[in-house]
C-alpha cells in the first residue's frame, strides 16, 4: 500500500533520491542535501505550530510504499507564495495600437512582468517516480494535498496557484530563457534553475526586464515555447486541469510554462469531498468498489491512501483493518473522501 505521510528529517537521503531524478525546472526540490533538510525541518514546524492563518508555513509530504518502506513520489503546499519576497509570474496582455488617421488597429501581445499571485497558496514540489506516474498513485501523490487543505482551510489562502515546468529539450536548453532571460543573466537555462534551487528564484526574476515584452519580436521557438508543457510534467498538468484549475493568464518568468490558478472553493477534490464516520472491521476489506481518495483529519499525523470502497454518502465508512492502520484510524473517527 501507499501512503502520503508529513516529511521527516530520517526520510532525507530517501528525498534527495527523488530530487535528484526531478526533471530541471523543478526549483523547489534541489537536488542539494543542506536544501532539502533545510525543506523537510521547515514542513516539521509548520506541522507542529498552532495557526489560524496562512503565513511562512510549508507543508511538505512523502508518497512511502508501507511494504519497503521506499518513497515513490512527494509534493508540498506553501501557504502563501512570496510571503518573504515576491512572486513573479509573467501576465498575459494585449495593447491595442492605433492611428485614426492612417485607419490602424492593432491588438499586440505583450507579457508584463507582475507579482499579482503573492499571497495565494502554492503547490510545489511535485515528483512521482517513473514507473507510478501513469497509476492512480500520482493522483493521491497530488490531489491528497488537497484534501489536506479541505481538513485545515484556516491555513491556506483563498486562491492556489502552481507553476508547471515548461518546455526545454533533450539537453536541458529552454528556448524562452535563451530569448529573453540570458539576456539579462548569462548563464544556460539548466544553471539558472540550479542556482534558483540553491538560492531562490526572487534575485534571478528580479534582473529579468520590468517593462512589457513584445511577443511578435521574440524568435518563433520561444513564442511557440510559451504555455508549454514539459512532457515529465504532463502528469500533473492533467490531474490539476481536471481539478478545476484555469491557465492562460500567467506563465512562468523563465522557462515560460504555465502557471495554473484556482479558487479553492471550486477545485473539485476540495467541493466534492465529503467526510464519513469510520466503522471498523476485522480482516481484510470487502474486495471490489470505487476507487476513493482517502484521509484522515490529523494535522502532524495525517495520511491519505488510494482504497477501493463499497460507500454512500451519508453512510459509515467501512475500513478493513490494514486501511485503518495505514491511516492512523480508529472507530469512530471522521475520514475525508473523494472519488478518483
Amino acid at each position: 500500500m501507499l501512503v502520503m505521510r508529513p516529511a521527516l528529517m530520517a526520510d532525507l537521503s530517501e528525498v534527495q533520491r527523488l530530487a535528484a531524478d526531478s526533471p530541471i525546472g523543478v526549483t523547489s526540490l534541489p537536488d542539494d542535501v543542506e536544501r532539502l533538510g533545510d525543506k523537510i525541518a521547515a514542513s516539521e514546524a509548520s506541522f507542529a505550530a498552532e495557526v489560524s492563518f496562512n503565513g511562512e508555513e510549508s507543508y511538505f509530504f512523502v508518497l512511502e510504499d508501507t511494504a519497503t518502506g521506499r518513497l515513490q513520489g512527494c509534493s508540498a503546499i506553501v501557504a502563501s507564495a512570496g510571503y518573504s519576497a515576491p512572486f513573479y509570474s509573467f501576465r498575459n496582455e494585449t495593447f491595442v495600437h492605433a492611428s485614426r488617421e492612417l485607419k490602424i488597429h492593432n491588438k499586440i501581445h505583450v507579457l508584463s512582468q507582475c507579482h499579482d499571485l503573492t499571497g495565494n497558496s502554492l503547490l510545489t514540489s511535485f515528483y512521482v517516480v517513473p514507473e507510478r506516474v501513469r497509476s492512480p498513485w500520482a493522483e493521491l501523490n497530488s490531489r491528497a494535498r488537497l484534501l489536506f487543505m479541505a481538513s485545515h482551510p484556516e491555513r491556506f489562502a483563498e486562491s492556489v496557484v502552481t507553476e508547471i515546468v515548461g518546455y526545454s529539450d533533450e539537453n536541458g536548453d529552454s528556448p524562452f530563457w535563451d530569448a529573453i532571460g540570458r539576456n539579462f543573466f548569462d548563464v544556460s537555462y539548466a544553471e539558472a534553475e540550479r542556482l534558483c534551487g540553491l538560492k531562490s528564484r526572487t534575485f534571478l526574476a528580479e534582473l529579468m526586464p520590468h517593462y512589457p515584452i513584445y511577443v511578435p519580436l521574440l524568435p518563433d521557438a520561444a513564442q511557440e515555447a510559451m504555455g508549454q508543457v514539459h512532457p515529465r510534467a504532463q502528469v500533473t498538468f492533467d490531474i490539476l486541469m481536471r481539478e478545476g484549475f484555469e491557465t492562460d493568464h500567467y506563465i512562468d518568468v523563465f522557462d515560460g510554462g504555465p502557471t495554473l490558478h484556482a479558487r479553492v472553493s471550486s477545485i473539485r477534490s476540495i467541493a466534492q469531498s465529503q467526510l464519513a464516520q469510520a466503522t471498523l472491521q476485522q480482516g481484510a476489506a470487502t474486495p471490489g468498489g470505487r476507487p476513493y481518495l482517502v484521509s484522515n483529519t490529523l494535522l502532524q499525523d495525517y495520511r491519505a491512501t488510494l482504497l477501493e470502497l463499497h460507500w454512500a454518502p451519508g453512510q459509515p465508512l467501512l475500513l478493513g483493518a490494514a486501511a485503518a492502520q495505514a491511516l492512523k484510524i480508529t472507530e469512530g473517527d471522521d475520514v475525508r473522501l473523494v472519488a478518483v
